[in-house]
C-alpha cells in the first residue's frame, strides 16, 4: 500500500466540528432504500448525520438522513469561556450503537434564549434518525454530599458546569455517561449516570467526589472500559482525594479525585476498587491529572509463574505508564505506589488519549513523542519500546488505531494534528516502517484539516477521519 494505490477518496461534509469518533454499521436494512453500510457522524453543532459509507467521491455526498438534537428555540452551547471545545458545543462524546434495539444513543447539550443549558440523552432510529423510546430525556441528578455546588445536603448536577466528553458505554441494556468540566472552571464534582436503553429513564447515579471539588471525567474523549463481568473502568481528573482511608483502604469521605476506578455496573453503582498515585494531592494541585488519558484493559496474560493476570493500563499528565492488576488495583499508599508494574521515563510527554493493543503489544502515542510499541512478556510490559515511529506527534499526541487480518497484516493508523492534519500508516510489527502518509501524494491530493482529539476508524477497507467540518475518507484508489 502506498500513495499510488491508496489515498483520500473524498470528504463527507457536515455542519460542525467532528470531535466524536464516527461510527460504522454494516449491512443495515433501510426501508425503501435497501441494505447499506452506514457511517454515523455527530457534530458540535448538535447534529447527527447518517451517510452511505460506500458512496464517497470528490463530489460531496448527501446524507441518508440528518437530524438536529436541539429543541425549537435552542442553539448549541457556547464554549463557556473554555478553549477545550470551541466555539460551540453540541455533541462531544462518541455515541453508542445498539443494532438489536435499532438505535444510536447520543448525549447533546444546547442553550435556550434565556441562557439556560440542557443536556439530553437521545435514542435515534438507525434507519431514519427519529426519536425512539419517548426520548429525549433531559439529564438531571442529585447525590448525597456537601461538595462543590451542593445544596441541602446534596450535590446537584448543574448543566452549565459540565460537558459529556468521554464516549458513551452500553452494557446489558444500560447506557453509562461520565462527565467532565469546562477547563476546571466553577463549582463541579465527579458524575457517573446510568440510563435504560429501553426507556431512557435514569437508573442510577454515582458521584465520586461528593464531599469535595473537581474530579471531572474527560480522558480526552475516551470512553470508559468494561470487563467480561460488567465492571467499569475509567480515570478521574484532578480533584479532592481523602488521604485518610477507612478500614478497607477507601477514601474516608468518599472523595476519589485523580483515581483510576473500578465501578460495578449493577444497582447501585459502587466503587469496587481504585488506584491513585502517592503524590495525588500534589498532582491535583498542579493540574497534573491522571485523567487526561483513558483506560485500556488487556486480554488475560500469564505471568512468570503461570498465574493468569487481569491487567489494565493507564497514563496521564505525569507521563508514567501504570499497569494495574484489575483484581487488586493498589488503592493509595503514602510511601509507595502499590501497583503491578510502573514504567517511568519512557513517554516523552503527557498522555492525551489512550494506548491501544494488538497481538501482545501495547502502543502509546504521547504528546511530542514517537508512537512506541511495548511488547508483553511473562505478564509484564517491556520497560523499553521494541520499535518507534520516526516522527514525534505534536499536541495532543495520538490514539493509535489498528487494522489487521486476525493477527496478521497489522497496520497502525495515527492522525497527526496540525495544518494540514496527516494520516499515517505504519507496520504494526515494526513502527520504523511507514507504509503511507497523507502528505506523500503530489498536489496536496490527500490533505485534510486537522482536528485535536479525533481518532481514526477503519472499516471495510476504508479509513475515516473527523475534521472541523467533515469526515475525510481514505481507501484504495
Amino acid at each position: 500500500m502506498n500513495q499510488a494505490k491508496f489515498g483520500k477518496l473524498g470528504e463527507l461534509m457536515v455542519d460542525g466540528k467532528v470531535d466524536a469518533q464516527p461510527l460504522y454499521l454494516s449491512n443495515l436494512s433501510i426501508p425503501g432504500v435497501g441494505a447499506k453500510n452506514v457511517l454515523y457522524v455527530a457534530t458540535e453543532h448538535g447534529s447527527v448525520f447518517a451517510f452511505d459509507a460506500d458512496k464517497v467521491s470528490a463530489t460531496p455526498a448527501q446524507p441518508l438522513w440528518k437530524i438536529s438534537t436541539q429543541l425549537p428555540g435552542e442553539v448549541p452551547s457556547d464554549d463557556r469561556g473554555c478553549s477545550q471545545v470551541t466555539p460551540e458545543i453540541g455533541i462531544t462524546s462518541t455515541p453508542v450503537i445498539d443494532r438489536a434495539r435499532g438505535a444510536i444513543y447520543v448525549v447533546s447539550v444546547s442553550k435556550d434564549a434565556s441562557g439556560n443549558y440542557f443536556h439530553r440523552i437521545h435514542a435515534l432510529d438507525l434507519t431514519n434518525g427519529k426519536e425512539l423510546f419517548g426520548g429525549p430525556t433531559t439529564i438531571t441528578a442529585t447525590y448525597p454530599g456537601s461538595g462543590a455546588g451542593s445544596s441541602g445536603g446534596n450535590v446537584v448536577f448543574n448543566p452549565a458546569q459540565y460537558n459529556e466528553r468521554p464516549g458513551l458505554l452500553e452494557i446489558n441494556g444500560t447506557i453509562y455517561t461520565t462527565w467532565g468540566s469546562h477547563c476546571d472552571l466553577g463549582a463541579y464534582t465527579s458524575w457517573m449516570m446510568a440510563y435504560s436503553a429501553d426507556t431512557l429513564k435514569q437508573m442510577n447515579v454515582l458521584n465520586l467526589v461528593p464531599n469535595g471539588g473537581d474530579g471531572g471525567i474527560w480522558m480526552s474523549g475516551t470512553a470508559p472500559a468494561a470487563d467480561a463481568a460488567g465492571d467499569i473502568y475509567f480515570i478521574l481528573g484532578n480533584g479532592t482525594f481523602d488521604t485518610a482511608l477507612n478500614a478497607n483502604g477507601f477514601p474516608s469521605r468518599g472523595d476519589c479525585g485523580n483515581c483510576y476506578v473500578k465501578v460495578s455496573s449493577t444497582t447501585p453503582l459502587t466503587l469496587l476498587d481504585y488506584f491513585t498515585p502517592l503524590n495525588t494531592v500534589a498532582e491535583s494541585g498542579a493540574d497534573e491529572d491522571f485523567g487526561s488519558g483513558g483506560p485500556l484493559l488487556l486480554p488475560d496474560v500469564a505471568d512468570a509463574s503461570g498465574k493468569t493476570r487481569h491487567l489494565a493500563v493507564g497514563s496521564g499528565k505525569d507521563a508514567i505508564i501504570y499497569v494495574l492488576d484489575r483484581d487488586n488495583m493498589g488503592k493509595f499508599g503514602a510511601a509507595q505506589n502499590n501497583v503491578y508494574q510502573q514504567i517511568s521515563g519512557e513517554l516523552a510527554g503527557t498522555e492525551y488519549g489512550k494506548p491501544s493493543y494488538f497481538n501482545g503489544t501495547v502502543y502509546y502515542g504521547a504528546v511530542g513523542d514517537a508512537i512506541k510499541a511495548f511488547p508483553i512478556s511473562s505478564g509484564k510490559l517491556a520497560t523499553t519500546p521494541s520499535s518507534t515511529t520516526a516522527i514525534q506527534f505534536p499536541y495532543p499526541g495520538a490514539t493509535p488505531t489498528i487494522s489487521a487480518n486476525g493477527t496478521n497484516n497489522g497496520i497502525l493508523w495515527a492522525v497527526e494534528n496540525g495544518t494540514p492534519g496527516v494520516l499515517h500508516a505504519y507496520d504494526a510489527t515494526n513502527l520504523a516502517t511507514e507504509i503511507y502518509n497523507s502528505n506523500q501524494a503530489s498536489g496536496g491530493r490527500d490533505q485534510f484539516s486537522g482536528n485535536k482529539f479525533i481518532t481514526a476508524i477503519v472499516a471495510n477497507g476504508k479509513v475515516f477521519v473527523g475534521t472541523p467540518n467533515s469526515v475525510a475518507v481514505f481507501g484504495l484508489q
